[in-house]
């Protein structure tokens, strides 16, 4: 039996209106150093979106959500970001930031299954309708 690793992750939100505090979550980012795992998924709801703010840029939005994934790859089309090791990767997309693109604090688990661990979080954090 596969033993478990620890992991990491951080819930990617969406903050329309930073002064109003209001947000969609939109994404995970997980991580998991003794594997050298590290993977962002987007699933992007703009009708609830639009409903927090009708007037967000949609584009820019997704353009913001893109460079999640893009950094996790890493490679020479990742920018400065995605040529740092997976840790400081992983470290600098959750830091703390004021903008329309934020995460949650870090959280620590341990599975034996980082991708079901994933569709579990998302499932559970950023899908419609799940509990």
């Amino acid at each position: 039996m596969r033993a478990h690793d620890s992991y990491d992750y951080a819930v990617i939100r969406v903050v329309p209106r930073v002064e109003r505090e209001e947000f969609l979550n939109v994404g995970i980012l997980l991580s998991c150093a003794a594997t050298q795992y590290l993977e962002a998924r987007i699933e992007l709801d703009e009708a609830r979106l639009r409903a927090l703010d009708p007037t967000i840029d949609l584009v820019a939005v997704r353009r913001h959500l893109q460079s999640f994934p893009i950094i996790c790859r890493g490679g020479p089309d990742s920018g400065p970001i995605g040529q740092l090791p997976l840790r400081s990767r992983f470290h600098w997309l959750t830091a703390k930031r004021s903008a329309i693109i934020q995460t949650s604090p870090v959280h620590t688990g341990r599975c034996t299954d980082l991708p079901a661990t994933m569709e579990h979080l998302l499932e559970r954090m950023v899908r419609v309708g799940q509990a």
